[in-house]
């Protein structure tokens, strides 16, 4: 059953070997050379996996990767039971939306203090389960990197999305981000990545004006 269709894959889900999972399937671009296609399919989903791998070593909860076809494009991982941190986050009481965001902090701060960028941090790529955990999903377009700027365009990504979609407590929901994350890397690197983000906010500012 097809569950969402993007711009570089569709994910559907299926009953494989006795358990749901997911399928993510690359799609192919009509408008790349067929050969050079297939090579950035292959690249991209030998790459997600890595990086899905990685974060879980960071301590970071992800799906558990079944299989990679490569020839198919298509990842078989875990279907992660839970909702979307995008649909619970507004209907919880303050304490318990704050404690949630200072976990997603946490997680996000262990993912940068072993140089790994998620690339699309929003609470719609968060699920929080049942057992209250949040797992973090689609690392396609994750990458490794230690670079301050990465680290503020990450950071920044999240809090845009707060703010587009939880306004009513974005400020609130990313402090509470901030005190998790500084938990996990230090408050120096934390303020480095604040004025990183302050940055990246007047750049962005600067060009919406021109």
């Amino acid at each position: 059953m097809l569950i969402k269709k993007g711009a570089e894959a569709s994910l559907y889900i299926e009953d494989w070997q006795d358990r749901r999972v997911v399928l993510k399937r690359r799609l192919p671009k009509s408008y790349r050379h067929h050969k050079l296609d297939r090579e950035i399919q292959t690249q991209r989903t030998k790459h997600e996996p890595q990086m899905i791998h990685k974060a879980k070593e960071a301590g970071v909860p992800t799906p558990i990767v079944y299989v990679v076809d490569l020839p198919k494009a298509t990842i078989v991982m875990e279907y992660v039971e839970g909702k979307q941190v995008k649909q619970v986050l507004d209907d919880m009481p303050a304490d318990e939306r704050t404690g949630l965001c200072r976990v997603v902090g946490e997680s996000i701060g262990k993912l940068h203090g072993n140089g790994i960028m998620h690339g699309d941090l929003t609470t719609s790529n968060l699920i929080f389960t049942p057992q209250s955990e949040v797992v973090f999903l689609d690392f396609g377009l994750s990458e490794q990197t230690f670079e301050l700027e990465a680290r503020g365009v990450d950071l920044h990504l999240m809090k845009r999305a707060l703010t587009s979609t939880h306004y009513g407590f974005s400020d609130e929901c990313f402090k509470a981000v901030i005190k998790g994350y500084e938990t996990v890397v230090g408050r120096k690197a934390t303020r480095e990545v604040l004025r990183k983000i302050r940055e990246i906010e007047r750049r962005g500012r600067y060009v919406s004006n021109r």
